[in-house]
């Protein structure tokens, strides 16, 4: 009975050892799977485009399988992962693929099960740049609620991994009582050690990071329409370019639109930050100026402008007339020589035309040589992202005549927002593209042109999440999606504990 025991108790450790074993296997590859000659549909799409070479593991899902599992392949050696009907990919296996495939391609074969049989789908491929990408982005999460400001944070998103943190919520400073709204975070050369944002309402002011300085800043006086709005950093000087703007908005009940947003009026001013005072750069009151953004050096201002007279024996409201007419409203992309000794600006030059199209052109960003302008085209107004036919176009400004949309940054629902990474390799935008309702950031790669060639981005990609289901679930947009170098150190405690005190008011110079 001994031995018989012992032998026992051998076999059940042996059968749980191999129990075990099996479990941790980890998927394997259907070996019975009929082929099918169309790629995977899976979400978020990545098949066949380019990655940057730090970026994080690019998780997919199909979400019509009860089962997926993906084989990547690449230099002959093969991965496998699968969970039920996501791909979430080993974060030290994925760096293994990565590293190996730079400058050439990953394969990956997508196997799916949708109950009854397995499917073995056409590979594609997941190309690796040899270009790295800015390791962080920041963006503001906002609902569609358009009154409710409960909930808005400005976040900072690690995307070699998948690390997101607040930089400032709302919810430290908010109350029952007073309510408040951020908005248009801004860095100087994509360095978090110049930065700001704005907010309006309860406890608003502008909170500008200078240094090792923060300081909160009331730029409204008697000379201008409002506080500093959409910003944008000189590259080397301590001044900001603003528009300054006084902004509504009006809800559709007809068509496929939801909201319009306007201005009013708006105009450009300049402050300075060591000097803590305001200028005008422009306010003609039969032009909307607006979206400010300085050339990489730092000698010319680039804006939007638009042309609107108000009917003069027309006794209703301004906001009634813009009502009326928005769809006249068709801003043109302008710049002004700056002279960075006298701080001066010269005569607007014409850039784009894009109202004699029929157009209209906002949201202006440069390319970090200054070569390439990239902005948003609709046909009408400057509030893109609730335009359904806005797309991203760019301008070669060596060849002004050159202009042409970013194909593969584009599709069929609203783009707007472009900007460029700090080595120039890769274009953001918001994209409304998976619903028609939220915004959510896609990358392009922007290759380098050889001489004669038409520059044009590769196929966009989402942001990777840990989770591929992440961004259906998520009902907030992400709005204003910015590069940065390096992460945002001061804590959201300290930036609502200076959001608390009162503004530094600043003073107006002629």
């Amino acid at each position: 009975m001994h031995n018989h025991s012992s032998l026992f108790t051998l076999y059940s450790s042996l059968f749980i050892v191999a129990i075990l074993i099996a479990g941790c296997a980890g998927p394997s590859i259907p070996d019975n799977a009929q082929c099918v000659a169309s790629k995977p549909s899976i979400y978020p799409d990545y098949t066949d485009v380019t990655l940057p070479a730090n970026l994080c593991a690019p998780n997919f899902m199909v979400k019509e399988a009860q089962e997926v599992v993906a084989r990547f392949t690449v230099d002959g050696k093969s991965f496998v992962f699968g969970e039920d009907n996501k791909v979430i990919i080993d974060d030290d296996d994925w760096a293994t693929m990565r590293d190996a495939a730079r400058g050439k391609s990953i394969a990956v074969e997508v196997f799916c099960n949708d109950g009854n049989t397995w499917k073995a789908y056409a590979p594609f491929d997941l190309y690796i740049s040899t270009d790295t990408i800015d390791p962080y982005i920041s963006y503001r999460l906002i609902q569609p609620s358009y009154v409710a400001y409960e909930d808005i944070s400005l976040a900072q998103r690690n995307i070699t991994t998948y690390d997101e943190s607040d930089i400032y919520c709302n919810r430290l400073v908010q109350t029952e009582a007073n309510g408040q709204c951020i908005n248009c975070h801004s860095y100087q050369n994509y360095s978090t050690s110049h930065m700001l944002f704005h907010m309006r309402q309860s406890y608003g002011g502008t909170m500008i990071v200078d240094g090792d300085k923060l300081k909160k800043v009331d730029m409204k006086t008697d000379s201008t329409i409002s506080s500093g709005v959409y910003p944008a950093w000189h590259p080397s000087l301590n001044l900001i370019a603003f528009s300054t703007n006084n902004t509504m908005q009006t809800f559709l009940i007809k068509g496929r639109g939801k909201i319009e947003v306007f201005d009013t009026a708006s105009d450009l001013i300049l402050y300075d930050v060591d000097n803590n005072t305001v200028s005008t750069i422009v306010n003609d009151s039969n032009h909307l100026e607006s979206f400010p953004i300085w050339s990489p050096d730092g000698k010319m201002l680039y804006y939007c402008d638009a042309h609107f007279e108000y009917a003069p024996n027309d006794t209703t409201s301004k906001e009634k007339q813009v009502i009326a007419r928005y769809s006249e409203i068709k801003y043109n992309l302008l710049r002004r020589p700056f002279n960075p000794q006298t701080h001066t600006f010269g005569e607007a030059e014409m850039v784009f035309d894009a109202a004699s199209r029929g157009q209209s052109a906002t949201l202006p960003r440069l390319s970090p040589d200054g070569r390439y302008l990239v902005f948003a085209l609709g046909n009408y107004g400057c509030f893109h992202v609730w335009h359904q036919e806005a797309d991203i176009y760019l301008i070669d400004l060596q060849q002004p005549d050159s202009i042409y949309p970013l194909k593969g940054l584009n599709s069929t629902m609203s783009e707007s927002y472009p900007s460029f990474s700090s080595n120039g390799r890769w274009v953001m935008t918001d994209s409304r593209r998976e619903d028609g309702n939220y915004t959510r950031p896609y990358i392009s790669y922007f290759p380098k042109t050889a001489a004669g060639q038409v520059p044009q981005c590769r196929k966009a990609f989402a942001v990777p999440q840990k989770d591929p289901e992440y961004n259906t679930l998520l009902t907030k947009s992400y709005n204003r999606p910015e590069f940065m170098r390096q992460p945002v150190n001061i804590s959201p405690k300290e930036f609502a504990a200076t959001a608390k005190t009162d503004a530094v008011k600043a003073k107006y110079k002629k």
